[in-house]
Order: structure tokens, then C-alpha cells, then sequence
């Protein structure tokens, strides 16, 4: 091919990325000249950072302004001629950009936005740059580039593709770009030779510098082989886009991701989203900030570990007429697959788009938050009414990444519908406003003293690990949540994290271990590894990790050389993990409360070193507590009164029987939430909850069991 003609663009681009170099320690003036060059041409400047602001700027982003998918030639060439002649550029303006790979316009910058990103993730995309250049020049600094290169494929928005993307802009001679297209043509398309592709390094998993690097070398030594009709990486990304796009146009497999992994290791998806039904609650979570999903009746979507278990679960709910396949997909996908800076395009009825916006944290539950618990934060960027010609499908939320036609069209029509000074969708600080939770919330929600608070919370502080224990009822599972909020000051849920221990529990479940999936098993990682990670980030911030019925799982087997990691004072000390070549800690901000209910006799005891590694808090009946006298008095019910003083009553004899004990009385939260206290509603809790554990507790004193259901019964008559 005529590089002078097709690929002309290489010498300007090459040029281009040397003369940026020079702006490395002097970024402010550099923004400034991105500024002037948009106010010159009379385009709009893209939204760069957080209030349509410029804080900082790195040299791949500078490229992506005018390497975007739907932006018009036209728009490109006036942007690189304006650079040209700020930046001194001596070689010829390109009027051509084949085999060029773009970004998508909604996700066109390498950083995040400013609060969300780190001190020196632009840093290290310069230092990147820089080493870029310099190793494409002499092929020195190889380790620095590496070094680098391995920093920035972590930062958050980045993934494989647009670094590498990003790298082939500057230097179109050296590195390989692995989007999508090329990927497919290299790995999938049949068009290279068996041979060499088996000969490939399986980039399937994480990218690192070193396999880049290697993947590199051995297409470039192909291409300059004689088996080879493309003599260069330009050649070759440009038959890789012309063939791809034949494929799509003639209703072939159109590329993916995917040659034998998810290569892009997880580029921007795009969910098509159905915000209840007939978009009834779309106002509502515009104005929050939050995409929702009902099925409160299926509980925290963190207790399921696939999507099969979700179908089993509400197959026992709703029924088993349907195999609920569908909705178990929305709900997996909803809280495994959605991942923080993937685009939601909403949805009403079969056609209508009302808005879009990034998503900005994980799954998150809300036992309070009524119809719609399961969420995520959303930032709503746009807000309107776009008309689509052909039919969605009728599901609340859909992949649609695939499908480039429409998430290029549809997104592009709502860009060009920004007004020029767009107002924010929301206060910006309602996203991150939590309301506050004090320990007078505490003393008011969960019938404690003020004094045994305030010991427990000096526990908590002190040994980082405490388990509640207490009679049924007495509300140890109420008050786990509710005192992390008030320990933090804030109700902040995405600083806790609830689990439930059961016989199957496994350390797999609890760390990491190796999951089935559709390439056979794989490495995954358990919620306490997870949680854990996310506080290590946010390390000014408390978390707790609550475990409910922490004495019924394999606790020797859960947390496996975490035995000694949740020490206290061996905190933040690194261990090597069982599955994995890499050492963890448990940071010294995450607490751990665990709850146990000392009336199950079926449980075994608490494994010795584990039990010294925790506070036992016990948990008492709160009857004589000022806030249970407060409810007790607004139901004005004598009736609710004889029933309590006959539970207190029955609470000193089981006290007092040797086989039993304290741990055994029956707790308040029977008998909270009441809206009125009739004979119905009493009789009810008497004699299908406390008459069957009554009937547990004295099941060789059938006599002794008589006795008191007979005195509750009279209690309430």
C-alpha cells in the first residue's frame, strides 16, 4: 500500500506524540493550547473532567480528541492542522485516517474524572508516554516501559484495548493494537495461519507488559516474513477493520473479544435499562442519582453464587410455573456483570430512549429501601427523549455492547442534544451524600443501654473482631448494621457488607477459589477477599464485615490462614494465599462483627483459635431498656403489658434451669414493629414462635410446656 497516500497520517501522528513530550512538566500551558485550538476551529471542547473543567491532561487523551468514532474527517483535519501549527508539527497534515482505531465517544479519556481517580494515575500515564517513545526510537528502556505499562493497565477506565490503542497512535511502527477488530482478525478470522496463530501467547487472561510485548514481536516478525501479504502493523489493522466490517455487513459472527478470553479484559459495556415498569420510576432515580431493581423478595443478591441458585430461589417464591431463566439473568447480570464505568442507556416501552449516564459503584442492598433494594450509583448525564426506529427486547436490562450500530447511533444523537452549557443532573454532592446515624439513632433503633453501647463499640475499636451473642430474638442481626452505621456516623451501606455462614460455606466462598465457567474453572474471588481490597483503597474510611450465624459454617476451613491475619495487632501483615501467587492482609480499617445464637443446640462450639481471636458480646433481652418502656407505653395495650410481664417471668425460670440458662430466654424482638397490639396479632406470635420453641427447649417436660403456654395464652385474653 502507498504509505504516502493511506497512511500518511503515521509521520504526523509520530511527530505529533515527540512534540507533546515536551509538555510532560508543563501541563497547565498545554490545556491552555487544547483550549485555544477548540476556540479557534469552532468545535466544542469535550467534557475532559468532572464540571466541564481542565485539572490535568496526559498525552493519550490529547490523541483520543480527535480519534473518536462518528467524529466527521472534516473535524479531525481541522483539529490536527490547528495542533500542527501551535505545536511547530513539520510533517504534512493527514487528510486520511485508515486503519486508525478510535475510542467511543463516551468513554474518550484515559483518567477518571477528578475525586475519582489517583494522585498519579495522569503521572503514570506520561511516564508511560515517555518511556513509549523512547523504547520505539532505540528499543532502550525496555523495563521502564514495562514498569509503566503495568501501572497503567490497572487505572481505572483504561483495559487493555485503549492502552494499547493508545501506544499504536504514537508509534504505529512499533506496538500493536489489540481493540477488538484486530484482535478477532489475528486470533479468530481464519485469515492467518494455523501455525502462527497456535504459535501465540493466549492473551485470554490479564496483560501485562511482558506478554504484550511478546504478542508484538511475533506478529511483526510474521509480517516481515514471506508468508505474509501485509508488510506492516498499519497494513494489517486496516484489512483487520475492512474484513471485520464485511463479516458484519453480510450477517456473519461479528468480531468479539473473546479468542478464547475476554481480551479487552473488560472494555466499557453498554446496558440497555428498563427503570420499572413503563419507566415508572425513572424521575425518581434520576433525581437520586441510582439505577434500581425490584425482587425484594429475593434478598441481598450477594448470598448467590449463579445464576442457577437465583432461578431455584425464586422458582420457591413465585412459583414454578415459569423457569424464571430471564429474570435470574437481569438479576445476576445486574449485580456480577455491570461493572463501575459501563453506560446506561434507559429505556420506555419497545423504542423510546429517556436517558444516559456511567455507572459508579458496584451492587449495593438496601433492606429499608422498600420495592427497589438492589442499586448501583449512577452519575445521569443526559435526560430527554430519542426515538429509535426498530423494536428493543422486552427485558429490564440487556448487553448491548455488540451491537456498534445502535450504541454508536444512539449514543451520538444524545452528545449532539447537549446544550452547550449543560446544568447538572443533580446536586453533584447528593451522589455521595449519606444520611448521618448517630449513637443516639442506635439507642433509639435497638433497645441497648447507653452504657453496654458504649462498651461494645470500646470492644470493637480495640479487638477489630466481636461476635454477638445472644438468646433468640434479642436482635443481634438488627443491631450488627445499625451499629456500623453509628460507629462510622453515617448510614453508609457501601461500607457494609453482610454475610451468612452455613454448612457449605467454604473458604472458597469466603477468599478465593476455583469456580466452574464456560472455559472450564477459574480463579474467583470470595467477598471477604473482595471487601477487603475495596477498604485497603480507602483506607480513611472505617468498613465492617458482618457475618450472621458465624458458628454454624466449617470456621477452620472458612478462613484459613486468616486465622491469624484478623489479629488485632496483625493487621496489614502480608500472608501468601493458598490459591494464589500473592500475599494479602486484612487492613487495619475493616471490623468484623459476627453473631451467634446461644440457643441452637445443634451447633458444635466455637473453634478455640478463632475464639480467641474475637470480643463475646452478649445480648440481653431489652424489655427493661428505656426505649422498649417508650414502645411499650405508645401501644397503650394491658393486654401487651400481661403478655411482656409473663415473658419476663418465663424468662427467670429459663434463666434459672440448669439444662438452659441465660442463653436461652427469649428476646424483644418478638414483639417489636407492632402497629397495634390486638389479640389476634399477640396470639399469633404465641403460638407459632414461642410456643415451638418452648416446646424445644422442655421436650422432655411436656408438663412444664403446658404450664406456660397456658400463661401466655391468658395473657392475652
Amino acid at each position: 500500500m502507498d504509505k504516502q497516500g493511506v497512511f500518511a497520517w503515521v509521520d504526523f501522528y509520530q511527530e505529533f506524540a515527540d512534540k507533546l513530550l515536551q509538555y510532560k512538566d508543563n501541563r497547565q500551558e498545554l490545556i491552555a493550547k487544547v483550549k485555544q485550538i477548540f476556540d479557534r476551529i469552532g468545535l466544542k471542547l469535550p467534557t475532559l473532567d468532572k464540571d466541564n473543567q481542565i485539572y490535568d491532561l496526559d498525552p493519550f487523551t490529547v490523541f483520543g480528541l480527535f480519534n473518536k468514532s462518528r467524529m466527521k474527517d472534516s473535524n479531525r483535519i481541522k483539529i490536527v492542522r490547528a495542533f500542527a501549527e501551535l505545536l511547530d508539527v513539520k510533517a504534512e497534515v493527514p487528510t486520511r485516517f485508515d486503519s486508525i482505531p478510535v475510542l467511543f465517544p463516551m468513554n474518550a479519556t484515559f483518567y477518571s474524572f477528578i475525586g475519582d481517580r489517583g494522585d498519579n494515575d495522569i503521572d503514570i500515564l506520561w511516564e508511560l508516554f515517555d518511556a513509549a517513545l523512547a523504547y520505539s526510537h532505540d528499543g532502550g528502556g525496555r523495563d521502564r516501559l514495562c514498569k509503566y505499562f503495568d501501572q497503567a493497565i490497572k487505572l481505572p477506565g483504561v483495559g487493555n484495548s485503549k492502552l494499547t490503542m493508545g501506544l499504536y497512535w504514537i508509534a504505529p511502527n512499533t506496538y500493536l493494537n489489540l481493540d477488538r477488530r484486530n484482535i478477532w482478525y489475528i486470533y479468530q478470522s481464519g485469515k492467518m495461519p494455523s501455525d502462527f496463530v497456535a504459535s501465540l501467547p493466549d492473551i485470554g487472561g490479564s496483560l501485562n507488559a511482558q506478554l504484550y510485548l511478546e504478542v508484538t514481536e511475533k506478529v511483526k516478525s510474521f509480517l516481515e516474513s514471506s508468508e505474509s501479504a501485509f508488510k506492516s502493523l498499519q497494513d494489517l489493522s486496516q484489512e483487520a477493520w475492512r474484513y471485520s466490517e464485511e463479516v458484519n455487513q453480510s450477517g456473519g459472527e461479528p468480531p468479539t473479544p473473546q479468542p478464547g478470553g475476554d481480551i479487552d479484559e473488560r472494555e466499557t459495556h453498554y446496558w440497555l435499562y428498563a427503570p420499572g415498569r413503563g419507566a415508572e420510576m425513572w424521575e425518581q432515580f434520576y433525581r437520586d442519582g441510582i439505577m434500581a431493581l425490584g425482587w425484594n423478595e429475593m434478598g441481598d443478591l450477594h448470598g448467590y453464587g449463579s445464576k442457577a441458585e437465583i432461578a431455584q430461589k425464586m422458582s420457591e417464591v413465585f412459583g414454578s410455573e415459569s423457569s424464571h431463566s430471564n429474570d435470574a439473568l437481569t438479576l445476576w447480570q445486574f449485580y456480577n456483570e455491570i461493572q463501575p464505568g459501563d453506560i446506561v442507556l434507559v429505556k420506555r416501552g419497545r423504542k423510546d430512549i429517556l436517558g444516559m449516564g456511567t455507572v459508579e459503584s458496584e451492587c449495593l442492598y438496601d433492606e429499608d429501601a422498600g420495592e427497589y433494594p438492589h442499586f448501583r450509583r449512577v452519575n445521569w448525564t443526559d435526560k430527554g427523549h430519542w426515538k429509535n426506529e426498530s423494536a428493543f427486547a422486552m427485558k429490564t436490562l440487556t448487553d448491548v455492547t455488540k451491537y456498534t450500530g445502535f450504541v454508536e447511533g444512539i449514543t451520538a444523537r444524545i452528545i449532539e442534544d447537549r446544550p452547550e452549557n449543560p446544568e447538572p443532573s443533580i446536586d453533584p454532592g447528593i451522589i455521595n451524600r449519606k444520611p448521618p446515624y448517630t449513637a443516639e439513632d442506635f439507642l433509639e433503633d435497638v433497645y441497648m443501654d447507653e452504657a453496654s453501647y458504649e462498651t461494645l463499640v470500646s470492644l470493637i475499636r480495640t479487638k477489630k473482631n466481636v461476635i454477638l451473642q445472644g438468646a433468640p430474638g434479642v436482635g443481634k442481626t438488627y443491631a450488627a448494621k445499625r451499629l456500623a452505621y453509628s460507629m462510622m456516623g453515617e448510614k453508609d451501606i457501601e461500607r457494609v457488607m453482610m454475610v451468612q455462614f452455613h454448612q457449605s460455606y467454604s473458604y472458597e466462598d469466603f477468599i478465593m477459589g476455583f469456580r466452574p465457567s464456560e472455559k472450564g474453572f477459574e480463579l474467583k474471588h470470595g467477598a471477604f477477599y473482595t471487601f477487603c481490597k475495596k477498604a485497603e483503597e480507602d483506607s480513611d474510611n472505617e468498613y465492617f464485615f458482618i457475618i450472621d450465624e458465624i458458628n454454624r459454617g466449617n470456621l477452620s476451613k472458612i478462613f484459613g490462614e486468616l486465622f491469624m491475619l484478623i489479629e488485632s495487632d496483625k493487621r496489614n501483615i502480608e500472608l501468601r494465599l493458598l490459591y494464589a501467587n500473592e500475599k494479602f492482609s486484612v487492613p487495619a480499617n475493616v471490623y468484623i462483627i459476627g453473631m451467634m445464637n446461644t440457643a441452637d443446640r445443634s451447633l458444635a462450639m466455637l473453634d478455640y483459635a478463632l475464639r480467641r481471636r474475637f470480643a463475646f458480646f452478649e445480648m440481653k433481652p431489652g424489655f427493661e431498656t428505656d426505649g422498649f418502656r417508650a414502645y411499650r407505653m405508645g401501644l397503650h395495650s394491658e393486654r401487651f403489658d400481661r403478655l411482656i410481664q409473663c415473658v419476663e417471668n418465663l424468662n427467670n425460670v429459663i434463666a434459672a434451669d440448669e439444662s438452659l440458662g441465660e442463653g436461652f430466654c427469649i428476646g424483644h424482638s418478638y414483639f417489636c414493629n407492632l402497629k397495634e397490639a390486638d389479640e389476634q396479632t399477640l396470639s399469633n406470635i404465641v403460638e407459632f414462635e414461642l410456643v415451638p420453641l418452648l416446646k424445644e427447649y422442655w421436650f422432655d417436660e411436656p408438663t412444664k410446656v403446658k404450664d406456660w403456654t397456658n400463661n401466655l395464652r391468658s395473657a392475652i385474653k
